[in-house]
């Protein structure tokens, strides 16, 4: 497949699934992609910088025992979009499952669990959870 960002989309367990990168305008599964949208605005050096600042904004909040963020990857939400439990017993996913963001995920320290950052031009959400995604909470969610 064709990309605009130049991904190897081989590597992509949801290449199946994918209407394309080049073929949807840089909307593979129906929703915005972070890193489309970038390189349609600037190139790769856009896309670069773009990374860099959000890295910047997510390392400043200084949240504790979670390591310095140093690389952000395209992530679907159909991947990364969790299930919350809110204190009222509600569960709610906050994530379009059709959208590409970027992210990562880092231990955290001192823990067997980990956090997850996931960002695109609207919303930041920073969460922890243990193995496989088990029992997300909410660390950050806000918007950009």
């Amino acid at each position: 497949m064709e990309t605009i960002c130049g991904i190897d989309c081989r590597k992509c367990d949801f290449k199946d699934h994918c209407n394309g990168c080049a073929e949807t305008n840089g909307h593979p599964f129906g929703g915005e992609c972070v890193a489309a949208d970038c390189y349609k605005a600037g190139g790769e050096k856009y896309f670069s910088r773009y990374k860099r600042q959000l890295i910047d904004e997510v390392n400043s909040l200084n949240i504790a025992d979670m390591p310095f963020v140093t690389t952000l990857c395209q992530l679907s939400g159909a991947y990364v979009n969790l299930e919350y439990t809110f204190p009222n017993g509600k569960k709610v996913k906050l994530l379009d499952d059709t959208k590409i963001y970027l992210g990562c995920q880092v231990e955290k320290s001192n823990s067997d669990r980990c956090y997850g950052l996931v960002a695109d031009n609207d919303y930041l959400l920073i969460c922890e959870y243990g193995c496989n995604g088990a029992e997300p909470e909410i660390v950050i969610y806000k918007r950009r």
